[in-house]
């Protein structure tokens, strides 16, 4: 039997990457998926692409740190489905700049992406979630928040931001069936990664006893055990997979 059958699913920055496979695993797995992107035709083209899974899927548009156009994607998808059971706070953004180069708006940009998306998106569910006494909420970290890196600041504070919120809101509604966990990928073969300079992502590679980057289909597995009835039992932890980067 299909892991997620009956289930609504809402991935944020699913258009690619991450969030696409994770999407997609959700999707083969009996879950009606919202593909959630900043980006309307990506998103679109994403939930066309899911559809050949089975299952109802929509596409929805929203920059996740405004909490109107969070309100209305949210909404949008609640009329479709009549709930959302499942969140994965996967939307984010990086670069690399030097602390004395990183302009205000860069960091509070960062941190408006990363920690107050999560914030507004966890929020828009929860209610339903709280009634219902049963969700799944999963946010993306990265081992950089456990390792920290040059160069990346901003997204190293933000990623740790999203652990320590991850930890509070476990113990907030642990009593009300709804299960808060974290997953902390290492560096995965995204186009994220695929902007960066080459001699950046060289570096990177060398320095992991793997020797290789991971890839998108190699995260979403654990998304689906923190998503499905197996994964009933963990709450509040962060799960690694980043090829030996962070041994913890």
């Amino acid at each position: 039997m299909m892991k997620l059958t009956g289930k609504t699913a809402l991935v944020t920055g699913a258009a690619k990457g991450i969030g696409f496979a994770i999407a997609t695993l959700f999707a083969n797995e009996g879950a009606r998926v919202a593909v959630l992107d900043r980006s309307a035709e990506e998103a679109k083209a994403a939930a066309a692409s899911l559809a050949k899974h089975g299952g109802g899927n929509i596409a929805v548009t929203a920059d996740v740190g405004s909490q109107m156009q969070v309100k209305a994607a949210f909404s949008t998808v609640e009329s479709e489905f009549g709930s959302i059971d499942i969140l994965v706070n996967n939307a984010g953004i990086d670069w690399i700049r030097p602390i004395e180069d990183l302009a205000l708006e860069n960091w509070e940009e960062m941190l408006r992406i990363h920690m107050t998306g999560t914030f507004l998106c966890t929020q828009a569910v929860l209610p339903g979630m709280r009634a219902r006494k049963w969700g799944r909420i999963i946010n993306l970290s990265s081992q950089l928040a456990h390792k920290g890196a040059p160069g990346r600041v901003a997204y190293c504070a933000a990623k740790a931001g999203i652990m320590g919120f991850t930890k509070a809101l476990a113990r907030e509604v642990a009593e009300q069936g709804i299960t808060v966990n974290t997953l902390n990928p290492g560096p995965i073969s995204t186009p994220m990664i695929a902007a960066l300079p080459k001699e950046v992502t060289d570096t990177i590679v060398s320095g992991l006893p793997m020797k290789r980057l991971g890839s998108p289909e190699e995260v979403a597995p654990a998304a689906l055990l923190l998503a499905s009835d197996d994964g009933a039992y963990f709450h509040g932890i962060s799960m690694n997979m980043n090829g030996g980067d962070v041994m913890m």
